[in-house]
């Protein structure tokens, strides 16, 4: 039986990839029935090997000496730590099982996996190692910036197959119940499962589900979801099988490989046949034929009474449109709100009674206004104009949405008040403002060195991939933007303002408006010119704004005064002629790495391709930016980018590519949005 090979060489980089690697068909390092340890050794190329008399090996041993002391007296039997300095600095992690005995256990396994670590992987500065009990990774890569559950895995595959799609169905049940506790138990993000069958064919089945325990809940659930995606493509028919990862991993079984009980325990799976309807006897037939001439009787008259219902509800509705517009739709957003409740009193001394020395901004909706509260916490508050109706709509779509919205790459809805016909969102407050109050000034883009911008590239992406793929709730944002991105006081990026933003339910991926709203330049063109939208939407509009983030400009301006190019134009050119290094920037002076720019670049062009269809999805662009060994796509030329629709005419070249039918919507370039924000 094939063996994996135990040590990776760079030009084997592909066989460790990152576990979500799957959506980009990357190989993954797997094993049929190889015992413990399952090592990986340089799974990221560039970090090279080091000489048994060095500087890093010592460090290693030093970290030898803490960290597994360290894990074990962790009520999580977590650890991390580093030593020494640059460029001989090593990182390390620990992990034990949630079910180890006790203490010396865990000390014991992590102290094992050391030495397991050097002997299966001599001389490699970056090492993974998994065993039965614990997990152990060192390298000179601080790889804890990959706060993005994006981790190199080890799959383990038993080689008996069942055979019987009942066993497999019951795995996935079992093991997304065991996951389940795992991301509940807030303490040890940790789960074990049990679950039988009620024939001899198939055997009962053992699971187990971890997470770093550093984890949020989200993150630890999103980690989960992706590899336990693996089973039908990887783990189909198998007795057992396990995917190990640094943030989390899973493994099932036909015996009890942990001890105890197990803290899930299924009823035991049935595979039941359609149910056949059981003969009628004579009394069954007369009673059923009795009562189908009562339906008779009743469902009409039941049916006139729902439809003078129905007009009835939507008569009253068409009368009361102001009253109802701005409240939740069902109990459940009411609950929500309810929470969040806040008084106009508080919010008039916190704002010195709404004072013009204290606003940060006025759109189409109203002002914002700096405040503070009784307890200190500085807020941002969002008021919608008494006098105006303007954005009452939106206003409602974005105080559900964001209230049912939790990520750290999201800004904060802090309350609402609704008292007096007021109508307020109040939100964190953002020190350092808006993304485009800062890039797009000569001397303030300066604060915005390479690691900032790189840092709010991921933040958004990361924020994205929640909005679209992990949240509750499926949402399309559609104002994507340099000004609806605020900073924190370490420059995090928190993607703002859902008034426009649209939740897809069920199946959709993608809707029609006759009511193009947004934001020129960030507008995907299907979105503009025939008013489809969908998550590929808002991948357009991130692409358009890493290009912006990378160069400092503005994609609305005009960089070829012959040929009037705009910004996706402009570093397609130079992309083809080589050259694209040119436009980063002048303000990075520090020379950031090359690779990493143009990885940026890249995916940017990538993302505004002209087809919806040939854009990444946010989980894949997020693989792309934190893995060394992923082949990007190729690229064709991007869409045009939208500058202005008139009446009067349009771009010559882009009506050839997109030509106006008769239902699009002709816009004016002087409403860039409905909500146009200044900075917080």
């Amino acid at each position: 039986m094939a063996k994996p090979h135990r040590c990776f060489s760079p030009h084997l980089a592909g066989v460790a990839a990152t576990f979500l690697i799957s959506v980009l068909h990357a190989p993954l390092a797997a094993a049929d029935d190889e015992p413990p340890p399952w090592p990986i050794c340089g799974p990221y190329p560039p970090s090279g090997n080091y000489t048994q008399n060095s500087t890093y090996r010592a460090n290693i041993d030093l970290l030898s000496a803490t960290l597994p002391r360290n894990a074990s007296l962790s009520p999580a039997l977590y650890a991390t730590g580093d030593v020494g300095d640059v460029p001989d600095i090593v990182y390390g992690q620990a992990l034990c099982r949630g079910d180890v005995a006790n203490a010396s256990a865990c000390e014991a396994c992590v102290a094992a996996a050391f030495r397991g670590a050097r002997r299966a992987c001599p001389l490699y500065k970056d090492v993974i190692i998994f065993y039965d009990l614990c997990q152990l990774r060192f390298s000179n890569r601080n790889f804890f910036l990959d706060d993005d559950y994006l981790v190199t895995t080890y799959t383990l595959l038993r080689s008996r197959v069942v055979g019987t799609p009942a066993f497999d169905a019951a795995v996935g049940l079992l093991l997304n119940a065991t996951a389940d506790h795992a991301v509940e138990d807030s303490s040890r993000r940790f789960g074990t499962g049990e679950e039988g069958f009620d024939d001899r064919r198939n055997p009962k089945i053992y699971a187990l589900a971890q997470c770093a325990p550093e984890k949020t809940a989200d993150v630890c659930r999103s980690c989960l979801n992706v590899i336990i995606g693996q089973l039908p493509n990887s783990f189909r028919g198998r007795t057992g099988g396990g995917m190990f990862g640094v943030w989390c991993n899973f493994r099932y079984e036909v015996y009890p490989f942990f001890p105890g009980r197990p803290l899930v325990q299924l009823p035991r799976f049935v595979e039941r046949p359609p149910a056949s309807a059981p003969p009628v006897t004579g009394g069954e037939e007369k009673k059923r034929n009795s009562a189908g001439k009562v339906l008779a009787i009743l469902m009409p008259t039941i049916a006139v009474i729902l439809a003078i219902a129905v007009v009835y509800f939507f008569c009253w509705r068409k009368r009361r449109p102001e009253e109802d517009a701005y409240l939740p739709s069902t109990s459940d957003d009411i609950q929500h709100i309810d929470s969040l409740l806040l008084d106009l009193a508080t919010l008039r001394i916190a704002t010195d009674d709404f004072d013009n020395s204290k606003m940060l901004g006025k759109g189409g909706f109203g002002m914002v206004y700096k405040g503070v509260l009784p307890d200190g916490e500085e807020i941002a508050v969002k008021r919608l104009g008494q006098t105006s109706r303007q954005g009452i709509g939106e206003l409602k779509s974005e105080l559900v949405l964001v209230a049912k919205l939790h990520h750290k790459n999201l800004v904060r809805l802090v309350g609402v008040c609704l008292e007096e016909q007021e109508k307020i969102l109040v939100y964190e407050y953002m020190p350092n403002r808006s993304l485009d109050m800062i890039l797009f000034d000569s001397e303030k883009n300066k604060e915005l060195d390479w690691g900032k911008r790189f840092k709010i590239i991921n933040g958004i992406a990361r924020g994205l991939q929640y909005l679209h793929e992990d949240s509750q709730l499926k949402i399309v944002h559609r104002d994507l933007k340099a000004s609806n991105i605020l900073l924190d006081v370490d420059y995090n990026p928190k993607i703002s303002d859902f008034g426009l933003a649209k939740i897809f339910g069920g199946d959709q991926s993608e809707d029609v408006t006759r009511r193009i709203a947004g934001t020129y330049g960030y507008m995907a063109p299907e979105y503009a010119m025939r008013g489809q939208y969908s998550s590929k939407s808002d991948v357009f509009s991130f692409g358009v704004l890493v290009l912006e983030i990378v160069t400092g400009r503005r994609n609305s301006g005009s960089y070829n005064t012959e040929q009037d190019v705009d910004l996706l134009n402009l570093v397609w050119e130079h992309w083809t002629r080589g050259n694209v290094v040119e436009l980063m920037d002048p303000s990075l002076s520090n020379h950031p790495p090359v690779d990493q720019v143009l990885k940026c670049i890249h995916v940017g062009l990538l993302c505004v391709q002209r087809k919806p269809a040939s854009r990444p999805t946010m989980s894949s662009v997020n693989i792309m930016f934190s893995s060394h060994t992923v082949r990007l796509p190729s690229l064709s030329r991007p869409a045009f980018c939208i500058q202005e629709v008139s009446v009067s005419g349009t771009s010559t070249a882009y009506s050839e590519a997109y030509p106006l039918t008769e239902n699009s919507t002709v816009m004016s370039s002087n409403q860039v949005s409905i909500t146009e924000l200044s900075p917080r």
